[in-house]
């Protein structure tokens, strides 16, 4: 993967952002010694780009070390002071739990909370953070060769900054991807571009799914075109080629993430949000989406192989629940009507385990037995999803996977 990516151009406008050399002499102004030594030993920022270092971001379906989530808290995203939101969180962090490490990330006003509901092999960490979307917030990490691990630390935006985006503030989000780092002892980069994990998805193998939607809109880096998008997204996940589909799911407010609408699932297999009626805005968009993947070949040259799951719903936001959810300025008002953007791709990968949100809706069994006959050897595992769907996102919106170094 290195020779694939070492050396090549990037294209005008991006940069990777480089550390200064640390200074000389000893630590504090005097402390010298061991506890020098243990302090320089922090994980830091590094120069160049994983590609360079040979890294890349593997397939989420490759073994994994752990995983994280972060405890939901605020009251104007997260109805009814977020208690069916946190019982939402416990039924996922056990499905995980069962499978690999988890952490749990909680503020200090929740982390007694948090750790009283979650089982006892859940790692629970005090750790400030906005809201609990980890995917976007936290590091992605990549692996080399040699049994490696560093983390990309993307800048985060809240969706948009003050061009859209979700609320405000959101520094404390934008720092979490240094501080999940430093718990995994990985070195970081850090790209100076806006980017989301749930922004693009990989098959590990080379190849990059995204949408223009997202990464071309000018709420994230309006000063970097299609073609310095692509040389980042090469740069930083040690990829060859990025596949771009032009939309997500309707009403998407992450501004059409492909973890919504597409996603690898084996090499050259990608699972795509579909519906059959023709009269719901969503069939378009997934329409010209299989049409771009049905065309297009992997890093490997590989035709992909597109499997349609039916999208629950449509689904809404119901009077109740909005009427639970305060009132923000700042923050994304949450409508009785809201069309919710439900889909059954936002699944998580873990380690021998396919977790899977299911809605009560009528498309739930057909959903679960696809992933079956598309994953034999992992066990399905569904979990209840509206209570995620109700703050903007879904299973694999609120986890973020470790992978393993060997």
């Amino acid at each position: 993967m290195a020779a694939a990516t070492e050396g090549a151009a990037r294209a005008p406008g991006y940069s990777a952002a480089l550390s200064g050399p640390a200074p000389a002499g000893p630590v504090g102004g005097g402390v010298s010694g061991p506890v020098a030594e243990r302090w320089w030993n922090v994980p830091g920022v590094l120069p160049g780009s994983p590609g360079e270092h040979g890294y890349r971001m593997p397939a989420e379906w490759e073994p994994h070390d752990g995983c994280y989530l972060v405890w939901p808290e605020r009251p104007d995203n997260w109805r009814d002071g977020a208690e069916p939101a946190r019982a939402a969180w416990v039924r996922l962090a056990t499905a995980v739990a069962d499978a690999e490490p988890v952490t749990v990330l909680a503020s200090a006003r929740q982390w007694h909370d948090a750790r009283a509901r979650l089982p006892r092999h859940v790692r629970v960490v005090e750790v400030s953070s906005d809201d609990a979307w980890v995917r976007d917030t936290g590091p992605t990490f990549v692996v080399d060769g040699r049994g490696g691990r560093r983390a990309v630390d993307w800048d985060f935006n809240a969706w948009g900054g003050l061009r859209g985006g979700i609320y405000l503030p959101w520094d404390s989000d934008d720092a979490l991807a240094g501080k999940i780092a430093e718990l995994e002892g990985a070195d970081r980069y850090r790209p100076g571009l806006v980017m989301e994990g749930g922004s693009f998805d990989v098959d590990g193998r080379g190849t990059v799914l995204t949408t223009r939607e997202c990464l071309l809109n000018p709420n994230r880096n309006p000063d970097l075109d299609g073609d310095a998008i692509t040389a980042a997204l090469r740069d930083n996940l040690g990829a060859e080629s990025v596949v771009w589909l032009p939309r997500g799911v309707v009403e998407d407010e992450t501004d059409g993430h492909v973890d919504n609408v597409a996603r690898f699932v084996a090499p050259g297999v990608v699972v795509l949000t579909w519906t059959d009626d023709r009269d719901d805005p969503q069939y378009e968009r997934s329409a010209e989406a299989e049409e771009l993947l049905r065309s297009a070949v992997d890093a490997r040259g590989r035709r992909l192989e597109v499997v349609r799951l039916h999208q629950p719903g449509p689904l809404y936001l119901t009077g109740a629940e909005a009427a639970g959810v305060d009132a923000v300025p700042g923050t994304k008002p949450r409508r009785a009507g809201d069309r919710l953007a439900g889909s059954y791709v936002n699944c998580l990968l873990a380690n021998g385990i396919v977790v899977v949100p299911v809605f009560d809706d009528p498309h739930d069994g057909a959903a679960l037995d696809t992933y079956r006959r598309l994953l034999p050897d992992r066990e399905v595992v569904p979990v209840p999803g509206r209570e995620i769907l109700l703050g903007g996102g879904n299973v694999h919106c609120v986890t973020q996977q470790v992978p393993a170094a060997r």
